[in-house]
């Protein structure tokens, strides 16, 4: 059996941009993009998933990789990768903003921490929610739902079908309003309950303007703090599970802007 150039290109694209498009979401998305995972776990990683759900997918044009058309595919398929990536990272810094709202408002604010997943600072409570959410995303067999999106995504974004559209680009970071809107909404209660103690204080204290309201003040808003997050912690679930939702929403709708 012989294999002509053209079939031996192909069948090397089958298995190279499936690889690029998942390297490049697996470089940014929660949990597989933290810091602490090594680069050559997710090359490893990449290489495992393309080799198992190349098998899947429809056959991509015969286009050789180092020509210039090839790289024209590669950028997109390092874009759609990214696009995807950054819709499920929206996910999890919801959660992130609602922690700093809260910390702000219990006044935990300067309680830093170094966010493993992004490296930077964030309060205490933040990292709280990123354990929380980071566990329930597996939990829901959220890891297996990346690589169904993965496979799913070469179906819905073929590769070689369109390049990158003003469109596509707009439902990405219009997805991005989600990241403040759900944030508030988990940190709707524990904020206003807050407000309302913060509000309290500030009556006392022109009643009694000898009261040391800072050495009162603050373990009251505090121990609060502490207890509206016991109230909050079961309503993560449902959030993460709508944000999941549209979420894969918004990657399905790729299919209408593709890139």
């Amino acid at each position: 059996m012989t294999f002509t150039y053209t079939e031996f290109i192909q069948g090397l694209g089958l298995y190279f941009w499936p690889f690029v498009r998942i390297g490049a979401m697996l470089s940014i998305i929660p949990l597989f993009g933290m810091r602490g995972v090594p680069a050559r776990v997710r090359i490893l990683l990449s290489l495992l998933i393309a080799i198992v759900i190349a098998p899947m997918i429809p056959l991509p044009p015969p286009v050789d990789p180092f020509s210039w058309t090839g790289l024209g595919f590669m950028v997109q398929q390092i874009l759609i990768g990214l696009a995807m990536g950054v819709i499920l990272m929206v996910v999890f810094q919801a959660f992130v903003i609602a922690g700093q709202l809260i910390a702000m408002a219990m006044g935990l604010a300067f309680a830093m921490m170094v966010d493993p997943a992004t490296g930077v600072q964030t309060p205490v409570v933040s990292q709280y929610f990123t354990i929380l959410v980071t566990l329930l995303f597996l939990a829901l067999d959220g890891h297996m739902m990346v690589i169904y999106i993965l496979a799913g995504s070469f179906e819905l974004l073929p590769v070689g079908a369109n390049l990158l559209t003003v469109e596509s680009l707009r439902l990405v970071y219009e997805f991005g309003r989600f990241m403040f809107s759900g944030g508030v909404l988990v940190a709707l209660p524990a904020v206003t309950a807050l407000l309302l103690i913060n509000i309290s204080f500030g009556v006392i204290t022109r009643a009694a303007p000898a009261l040391n309201i800072f050495a009162v003040g603050f373990p009251v808003t505090l121990l609060a703090g502490l207890v509206m997050l016991l109230f909050i912690t079961p309503m993560v679930l449902p959030h993460l599970q709508e944000l999941l939702n549209r979420a894969i929403d918004t990657i399905e709708l790729l299919r209408l802007n593709p890139l």
